[in-house]
């Protein structure tokens, strides 16, 4: 299946170097979508001061060089010199019918990357909160899309798993014991752990410094210290999967690489670092202090990387990670979904893996910034109390509220098949809300308008899915079963078409931009698009058998694009709503 506008940019390229000379082949033609016609092709405008010629003259020339009878139906040059482009019906209808043959979707095969993807990263006995909801929805609708186009990636889950905390941690589960109901509330409600063992070590001296010298042990490696840590680490993972099962998410334990993981090189890092003069002792602690990087009343801004107590945090971690990455994952890009606060000090660590060596110019480390989930109050979304809410808790209030809606909706279902489509409408419809934005943004946590049947949201794309796979159970066949051939005559069937074939540029976009909003917007329009087709082009009643087979293969590779659009985004799609 062809891109409409990259095919509409090689014929006008070959018209530039056919008017002007060879030396103009690789010219943008900028090729945009317009609103006279189906594209325009601007570069007229552009190229008119280097050849020294009016626009106009420029856009004539390039009409009269231009072959593209086949794909071109009309071509008018407008205002100062823009060429206006409108397709032809029958290549508009060609290029969509092979939308039923092709397992990609016209969705092109991007150069291979290895792309390690960092998110999600809860921390081990803590409970995910809502602030976890958008870098593990983000991430994963990155690794799906970026997968689907042909990348290798490589899921990092960087959890919080070392640390002081852990002292505190280790010696409250072996005053509970290990199989104790107190150890269980690691899978159910971690919180409830940590804050017990907070509480000892807030409120007892001789706790707290059981809890210290537990630390030691640990990062010295004890063996026993080192066995109950590995079953902290096991119980919260079970928390950490159910979390992950109820997001749909394709998270698993072989992608956690958490802190952990880099302790035994921290000290390594500090040395180097310190041997080449990239890092120096200041007020007993290791920095880096990097040009460019300047606080209040222009003071330069450390790269902490080891404390002065001799500990280390995350600008250490942080920066054996990145090596890590680049000497072992053999990466090209780097993606790291998180908190738009923490992008200073990300570019902190890049400047000073590119300092030392360890970041090649061919390695390219994003930070894929996320905005704040907010309440109908405007305020950052917590409870009454002043917490952060807890990620299960919204989960499950999604699908209870989802169920009741479907209860009113398909009263005539068996329990069953309401709360599997309740699940699919409730989980998709968070999701859907947190990718429908600009993932950089701030956004409004509303459950009516997440749940809403009308709109850009999650339940609107999967109940027209629904919708589409009853229209085929109506006529007797399977979408598989509509081969056509596409004919198009009216104007809705013509936007239906030309939508269809946006598919592809647009998953290609998510892919270069990291930027999931664009294909839910996409995806909308094309619910749109549909709706308006189904409303002005009968399919099961048209009366011509003919028009009935094309109208049929229009309406499958609507469906075929929207569900795989939804997975693309981790949003299932119901056979039914």
């Amino acid at each position: 299946m062809a891109d409409p506008q990259e095919t509409l940019s090689r014929r006008v390229q070959s018209a530039l170097a056919a008017a002007f000379g060879a030396e103009y082949a690789e010219t943008d033609p900028v090729i945009r979508p317009s609103q006279f016609a189906d594209f325009q092709a601007n570069a007229a405008l552009a190229l008119a001061k280097r050849l020294r010629r009016k626009p106009r003259e420029v856009a004539t020339e390039i009409v009269a060089h231009l072959d593209a009878d086949d794909v071109v139906g009309e071509i008018e040059i407008s205002g100062p010199g823009f060429v206006n482009l409108t397709l032809r019906d029958d290549w508009i209808a060609r290029e969509a019918q092979s939308l039923l043959t092709d397992p990609r979707l016209g969705v092109p095969e991007q150069p291979r990357q290895n792309i390690p993807l960092d998110y999600s990263a809860p921390n081990v006995a803590k409970e995910m909160h809502v602030g976890h909801l958008r870098t593990t929805v983000v991430g994963d609708a990155l690794a799906r899309t970026l997968e689907f186009l042909g990348h290798n990636v490589i899921r990092q889950n960087h959890i919080g798993d070392w640390g002081t905390p852990f002292g505190m941690l280790i010696e409250h589960l072996l005053e509970v014991g290990e199989d104790s109901p107190e150890a269980e509330l690691l899978e159910s409600d971690p919180n409830a752990f940590y804050q017990a063992a907070r509480a000892k070590f807030d409120s007892s001296e001789e706790f707290a410094d059981r809890s210290r010298r537990r630390v030691v042990a640990l990062q010295s490696g004890d063996p026993a210290t080192l066995k109950l840590w590995h079953e902290l680490v096991d119980l919260s993972k079970v928390y950490f999967n159910r979390v992950y099962d109820t997001l749909d998410v394709t998270l698993t334990d072989e992608h956690l690489a958490g802190e952990s993981m880099y302790n035994d090189q921290l000290a390594a890092i500090c040395a180097e670092l310190e041997e080449r003069g990239i890092a120096q002792i200041s007020d007993g602690a290791l920095c880096v202090f990097l040009d460019g990087f300047t606080g209040r009343e222009g003071k330069p801004v450390p790269l902490i990387i080891r404390k002065s107590d001799g500990g280390y945090g995350y600008g250490t971690t942080d920066l054996a990670t990145i090596r890590y990455r680049v000497e072992h994952l053999k990466a090209d890009r780097i993606l790291y979904v998180i908190g738009a606060p923490q992008h200073l000090h990300l570019q902190m660590i890049y400047e000073t893996a590119r300092t030392a060596g360890w970041l090649p110019d061919g390695v390219t480390p994003v930070h894929v910034q996320i905005g704040n989930v907010l309440g109908t109050d405007g305020k950052i979304l917590r409870t009454r109390s002043g917490e952060s809410i807890r990620l299960m808790a919204l989960l499950d209030e999604a699908v209870e509220r989802a169920t009741k809606v479907v209860a009113q909706t398909r009263p005539d279902l068996d329990d069953a098949t309401r709360a599997a489509i309740a699940r699919d409408v409730g989980i998709g419809a968070v999701k859907y809300a947190d990718l429908s934005v600009s993932h950089d943004s701030e956004y409004v946590f509303d459950f009516d308008r997440m749940l809403a049947l009308s709109g850009n949201t999650g339940p609107y794309l999967q109940y027209a899915a629904a919708r589409i796979r009853s229209i085929f159970r109506k006529g007797g066949l399977s979408p598989d079963q509509a081969a056509g051939p596409v004919v198009v005559t009216e104007a809705a069937e013509r936007t239906l078409a030309l939508t269809l074939l946006g598919f592809g540029p647009v998953v290609a976009q998510v892919g270069d931009t990291l930027e999931p909003h664009r294909l839910c917007g996409y995806l909308f329009g094309l619910a749109q698009a549909f709706t308006a087709f189904y409303e002005n082009c009968p399919v099961l009643k048209a009366e011509d058998p003919a028009v009935r087979e094309s109208r049929l293969a229009l309406t499958a590779a609507t469906l075929r694009v929207l569900v795989q659009g939804l997975a693309l985004l981790g949003v299932r799609a119901p056979e039914q709503m």
